[in-house]
């Protein structure tokens, strides 16, 4: 048992501090977009280049104007938005139709109505698709119905990556927590985003690191259309997570950029709201395999509950492995703190979390069998055809 307390605290001392010495040296080279030298226009010879940004939206009513309006505000100058009605029952399609009357949408924003889904595609993945084809931009935004962005965000974002020769950029938002709860969950999430999702090394071909969110995945039309568009990815769930991995296994050339509150959302309302948010994703990022679920409940378990643990049942020498592991933890949460509203001492709830967590992850496996498959937004997906068309 001395040797066994001992091996696992030297793994979790190990494992814990790598990352954060990796964080303390990687995470400075991630760009800032925010900082005064990208607060300028794109150095292309052509004028600013032609951006199509597509907003697809099912049952979004209560965010749907907020973010057409804003969208409509940009303060670059070769835009045009693209937004889709993806089979809405409330009064989404009213609203976006509404916003396109204005003056200042006429010749900026067109509308596409869709009725029917074809088999063989995700509700979401399929909209992104529609919109892709009439796309006319020599760069593609692809972003949700609840973002709200600043004026200066696409002027900004589009510099960066002309003068960076990046393929795809993904813009990090600011997420908009009002509940402890949320803080809480985020905070979790964070860190394991540090731990599993290096964004420094996403940029550097020889790494497997790769990463999209559906709130900014700017990628250029060329890029998009060689890793077959989002018909390579017609069954995927997470379909912004995958873009991202096509597009850096293909060879180009991903970046993932820092822009403070440029682009931000409200992602769920409080810790259970989070969780029913994520109860169709995790299988699925697992690959609907529920070995794989099991052991990363174990392997989750392990790692974050290991050393609060192993402080509170050794004694002595023993205790300083894990005291090192525990100290990571907590450095990590006070260097995420510079970034979000999330405090350092959101750390001694780190347990909590990490049980929700793991709740989460049994929860979507035994939702996903129970039901065959998932429902998202209303419409189900058969397990068999998720499994099918996975990337």
């Amino acid at each position: 048992m001395h040797y066994f307390l001992w091996i696992t605290g030297t793994i979790l001392a190990l494992a814990w501090s790598s990352r954060i010495i990796d964080a303390a040296f990687g995470m400075p080279r991630v760009a800032d977009i925010t900082r005064p030298e990208w607060d300028r226009r794109p150095a292309t010879p052509n004028g600013d280049p032609r951006v199509s940004i597509i907003v697809p939206a099912r049952n979004e009513e209560d965010h749907i104007r907020e973010t057409l309006t804003r969208l409509l505000a940009l303060d670059y100058s070769n835009y045009e938005v693209i937004a889709v009605n993806d089979r809405s029952t409330d009064r989404t399609g009213e609203f976006m139709a509404q916003i396109a009357a204005k003056p200042e949408a006429r010749g900026k924003l067109k509308v596409i109505q869709i009725s029917e889904l074809p088999p063989g595609w995700l509700g979401k993945t399929h909209a992104m698709w529609t919109a892709g084809k009439q796309a006319v931009g020599d760069w593609l935004l692809f972003t949700d119905a609840d973002v709200l962005f600043k004026p200066e965000t696409v002027r900004r974002a589009i510099a960066y990556a002309e003068a960076e020769k990046a393929d795809h950029v993904v813009l990090l938002p600011r997420m908009i927590m009002k509940l402890p709860g949320e803080r809480m969950m985020m905070a979790f999430f964070q860190t394991l985003f540090i731990f599993g999702h290096r964004p420094w090394k996403v940029g550097d071909p020889k790494a497997l690191d790769h990463l999209g969110v559906g709130a900014f995945n700017l990628v250029r039309h060329s890029v998009y259309d060689a890793v077959g568009t989002y018909q390579a990815l017609r069954m995927e769930v997470l379909d912004d997570m995958k873009l991202g991995k096509v597009i850096k296994k293909s060879g180009f050339a991903p970046r993932v950029v820092f822009g403070e509150d440029l682009i931000s959302l409200r992602w769920a309302q409080g810790a259970f709201g989070i969780v029913t948010n994520l109860t169709k994703n995790f299988f699925a990022l697992l690959s609907f395999q529920w070995w794989r679920t099991v052991g990363a409940v174990v392997g989750v378990g392990f790692l974050n509950l290991g050393p609060f643990l192993g402080v509170w049942l050794t004694h002595g020498w023993m205790c300083v492995p894990y005291s090192v592991a525990l100290g990571s933890i907590f450095l990590i949460y006070c260097g995420m703190s510079s970034r979000s509203a999330v405090r350092p001492y959101y750390f001694f709830l780190h347990p909590i979390a990490t049980g929700l967590f793991m709740y989460i992850l049994m929860r979507s496996m035994f939702h996903t069998l129970w039901n065959d498959g998932i429902v998202w937004r209303g419409t189900k997906y058969p397990l068999e055809e998720l499994r099918k068309g996975l990337v």
